[in-house]
Formats: structure tokens, C-alpha cells, sequence
């Protein structure tokens, strides 16, 4: 159970970071807030491309939907309109 949650951990750490390095612009997260991106990231993938295509989405799909999670992160929170305001 504890190599489970730590490999979890690293797991969202990873696919978080790559995720941040794709998507531009400045990113106001915590280092806890990109390693929950990466683990919501990993379960969504999971979850949802399983049933379609019949096998585990992977890091590239789970890279893909924390992409998609950060983008909508910076568009609904301030950390995109920081850089703008006067």
C-alpha cells in the first residue's frame, strides 16, 4: 500500500511537471497543487480512455489531460490575469 501511494505521488509529480512545461505562460501552483493535477490527470485519463479504446490511456493521454486541466486552471483563476492587470 505505501509503494502504491508513493508511486502515485511520483507518478503526478511527473505528469504534472510535464504538463506545466507544455502549457505556456506563468503558473502560479504549488509544487502539492502540480502533483494533484498530475494524479486527477492520471485518474481521468484512466477512467474515461479505458472504457473507449479498451486499455489504459498511459502517460502521454494522462500528459494530455493535465494539459487540458492546466489550461483550464490559468483561464479560471487569476494566475493568467495577474501578468495583464495594471
Amino acid at each position: 500500500m505505501l509503494w502504491f501511494i508513493i508511486s502515485l505521488i511520483v507518478g503526478g509529480l511527473i505528469i504534472g511537471v510535464l504538463a506545466r512545461l507544455i502549457h505556456p505562460g506563468k503558473d502560479t501552483m504549488s509544487i502539492w497543487a502540480t502533483i494533484g493535477l498530475g494524479i486527477v490527470a492520471m485518474l481521468i485519463a484512466g477512467l474515461v480512455v479505458r472504457p473507449l479504446i479498451g486499455f489504459g490511456g498511459g502517460a502521454i493521454t494522462a500528459d494530455i489531460v493535465a494539459v487540458i486541466l492546466l489550461a483550464l486552471y490559468s483561464r479560471y483563476t487569476d494566475s493568467g490575469r495577474r501578468a495583464t492587470a495594471p
